[in-house]
C-alpha cells in the first residue's frame, strides 16, 4: 500500500490551481475568477480522474453481485463511507449515510425521525439564519403534526442572539437546528454552546455543516450532535452526493426514509426486515461513482489540512474586508472582524440591484451569486430581498480580490451615470 501523503504545511493557492482545469478558460475573454465557491466549489482533477477511472475499469453495481467489478465497486464506496467518518470523527463509518445533498440529509431527519417521535405541542428551534433546508421540512412537520417552529434571532452584526436560548429551548422543543455557519454573513456560530443547552431539556440536534465541513475542521463527537448534514458539491466532490452523520443508537431507532432495493434484510408476501446500517437509509442504486469520488476529494482536501485552509481563507478575508474600505456607497453585511467568521462577503452597492452587479462582474469573468441564497428570513431580518454575494476558498488569491473590487468600482460609475 502506498504511503499516504503528508499534509502540506502551507497552503498555496498558485499550486492549487493547477489541479482545477477549469482555470484553464476564460469567460468573455478573460481570465476566471470564481467567488462563488458558497454556492459549490470547482472540482480538481483528482476528482474528475476518479470519475473517469470509475467508468471505465470498475462500473458495476454494489452489494449486488460475486463478481469482480461489483466486490472492487463495493469496496470502494464503503472505503468512501470510511473517510467520511474519519474526517468528521464519528466513532464508526456505519453512522454516515450517502445521500444526494444536506438538503435531503435534513428531509431524512424530518421525515425518517421527525414523523416517528415528534407529537402535538410539541417544538422544533431553529435560528434565523438557516437555510431553507432547515426550515421548510419543519414547516411540512408543523402541517402534518401540529408542532411549533421557533427561531433565535441575530444582531446587527449577524451573531446570534445567544441570549435567547433559555427561553426558546425549553421542555418543550424536541429539535434544535443550528447551521454551523452562514452562507450569508460567514458567521462560524457557537454550536457546541447550543447544543449543550439543547441537552439540558433532552432535545435532539441537528447541525447544518454545508457550509462549514470544507473550511474547518469538525469532530462531531467533540461537538455531541445526534445529526450532521453535508454537501459534497461544496467540497470538491461531485453533484449529487452528500451524507448524513448520524449517532449510531439515533439511527438503528428510526425507521427508513426510502423503502425498496438494498435497504432490505428479508422480504416475504407478509413482511419486511431492513438492513444493517448504513444501508437502510440507502435504498436502491446509489450515486456510486460519485460516492467514490467524496472520498478522493475528503483525499485531496486532508492533503492539504482543514486547518490550513482556514488559516488561508482568513487572510484573504481580512485583506477583502480592508479593499471594500475602499468602496463608497457599499453596505456588507455579517461581523465586521474576520474572526468566527468564513470567507463570505455578503453586499449592496447603493442604488444598484444585486442581479445587475453580478451581470457586470460576469463580463469581467468574475464568478459572484446574486440572490436570496437560500435564506428568505434571514434577508427580510436584514431588511431587504437580495445580495450579491462573493465567497472564497483554496484557490482564491489576493489578486482576485483585488480585481473584484476595481471591478465593483467600474460597476458603481457605469450604473450610478
Amino acid at each position: 500500500m502506498a504511503a499516504k501523503p503528508e499534509v502540506c504545511k502551507e497552503l498555496n493557492p498558485t499550486q492549487v490551481r493547477k489541479d482545477f482545469p477549469i482555470f484553464e478558460r476564460t469567460i468573455h475573454g478573460k481570465p476566471l475568477i470564481y467567488l462563488d465557491n458558497a454556492a459549490t466549489t470547482q472540482r480538481p482533477r483528482q476528482v474528475i480522474d476518479c470519475l473517469k477511472n470509475f467508468y471505465e475499469h470498475m462500473n458495476a453495481n454494489v452489494h449486488r453481485a460475486v463478481h469482480t467489478l461489483s466486490y472492487e465497486a463495493s469496496c470502494a464506496y464503503e472505503e468512501a463511507h470510511k473517510k467520511v467518518a474519519k474526517f468528521i470523527g464519528a466513532k464508526s463509518w456505519r453512522e454516515v449515510v450517502f445521500t444526494r445533498n444536506a438538503t435531503e440529509s435534513m428531509n431524512v431527519v424530518a421525515y425518517a425521525w421527525g414523523l416517528q417521535h415528534l407529537q402535538p405541542d410539541d417544538e422544533i428551534v431553529v435560528t434565523i439564519m438557516e437555510h431553507h433546508s432547515d426550515i421548510v421540512p419543519w414547516f411540512m412537520l408543523r402541517k402534518m403534526k401540529n408542532i411549533s417552529v421557533k427561531f433565535i434571532d441575530v444582531d446587527d452584526q449577524g451573531h446570534l442572539r445567544l441570549d435567547q436560548l433559555k427561553t426558546l429551548i425549553t421542555l418543550k422543543t424536541k429539535l434544535v437546528g443550528i447551521t454551523h455557519a452562514s452562507n450569508v454573513l460567514g458567521t462560524i456560530n457557537p454550536v457546541e454552546e447550543i447544543i449543550a443547552q439543547a441537552k439540558k431539556v433532552g432535545a435532539v440536534t441537528l447541525i447544518d455543516a454545508a457550509q462549514s465541513a470544507p473550511h474547518i475542521p469538525i469532530d462531531v463527537q467533540k461537538l455531541g450532535c445526534d445529526f450532521l448534514a453535508v454537501s459534497g458539491h461544496k467540497m470538491l466532490a461531485p453533484t449529487g452526493i452528500g451524507f448524513l452523520y448520524g449517532r449510531k443508537e439515533m439511527l438503528e431507532a428510526m425507521n427508513p426514509f426510502l423503502h425498496g432495493g438494498d435497504m432490505i434484510n428479508t422480504v416475504t408476501t407478509e413482511s419486511a426486515t431492513f438492513n444493517e446500517l448504513p444501508w437502510k437509509f440507502e435504498a436502491g442504486t446509489p450515486s456510486i461513482a460519485d460516492g467514490i469520488a467524496l472520498g478522493v476529494a475528503i483525499d485531496y482536501l486532508t492533503n492539504l489540512g482543514l486547518e490550513n485552509i482556514y488559516q488561508h481563507e482568513q487572510k484573504l478575508l481580512e485583506y477583502a474586508l480592508d479593499k471594500f474600505e475602499e468602496l463608497d456607497g457599499v453596505q456588507l453585511y455579517g461581523p465586521h472582524s474576520a474572526v468566527n467568521r468564513l470567507a463570505v462577503l455578503s453586499f449592496n452597492l447603493e442604488g444598484v440591484h444585486p442581479h445587475d452587479v453580478a451581470s457586470h462582474l460576469d463580463s469581467e469573468g468574475i464568478a459572484v451569486r446574486s440572490g436570496h441564497h437560500c435564506a428568505q428570513p434571514l434577508m427580510h431580518r436584514l431588511g431587504m430581498d437580495n445580495t450579491a454575494r462573493a465567497s472564497c476558498y483554496i484557490y482564491n488569491t489576493e489578486d482576485e480580490i483585488d480585481a473584484l473590487v476595481e471591478a465593483l468600482k467600474r460597476a458603481q460609475k457605469l450604473f450610478r451615470r
